[in-house]
């Protein structure tokens, strides 16, 4: 959910399967945990842009189904002492996730993994990243990952912005180049569309 999504950490901790629907691929982001010294508080996404409807791809879909079963097995195998939570990610009797700990299993998997240091915010950046590297504008990064402002969204990401400018400068004058190639095996002067007359000059 990070990942793929955006989410922040402590609204994928505070995910509940009320917000999920595997069949339309949607969650809605309403809730988050948040570290408060060594303690831990539920409560509303920080900002009212970071309230939102986020659609899933179909791996996470898919996954998200999966994990759903095994949480079902765990519940199952707990028996009484299962905690009734709700939340989407839990630990193995049901209760909620610390997100500091969450962040400190992220370390360890990346350590074993042999990757260089990354943090788990780092994921959230790389879904937004990836986003812009897939073609969709700024717009969609800000309303996916539940950011304030379209400005933010440019501030944080603008170091990727200049490659993506310059690739939609190749791409745009690869449609013209294309066309041109396809215009000369035309014959007929009515078959090539012309040039309004300020372009031509």
């Amino acid at each position: 959910m990070i990942a793929f999504r955006g989410l922040r950490r402590g609204e994928a901790c505070g995910l509940r399967w009320t917000d999920v629907d595997l069949d339309e691929g949607t969650v809605r982001v309403c809730w988050q945990i948040t570290q408060v010294g060594g303690d831990t508080e539920q409560g509303r996404p920080k900002s009212e842009a970071g309230e939102r409807q986020v659609t899933l791809d179909k791996h996470t879909i898919k996954e998200l189904g999966a994990h759903r079963a095994r949480q079902n097995q765990e519940r199952l195998a707990a028996g009484e002492t299962w905690i009734d939570s709700g939340f989407v990610f839990t630990g193995q009797n049901g209760d909620p996730l610390d997100p500091t700990l969450v962040s400190e299993q992220f370390l360890l998997l990346a350590m074993e993994a042999g990757l260089p240091p990354v943090r788990l915010h780092d994921l959230r950046h790389g879904a937004a990243t990836i986003l812009l590297r897939a073609g969709h504008d700024l717009k969609v990064v800000q309303e996916t990952l539940g950011l304030s402002s379209i400005t933010i969204a440019s501030d944080t990401y603008t170091s990727v912005l200049p490659d993506l400018a310059r690739q939609s400068a190749e791409d745009a004058a690869a449609v013209l180049l294309s066309a041109r190639t396809k215009s000369r095996g035309k014959t007929s002067r009515e078959q090539v569309v012309p040039l309004p007359q300020k372009a031509r000059r």
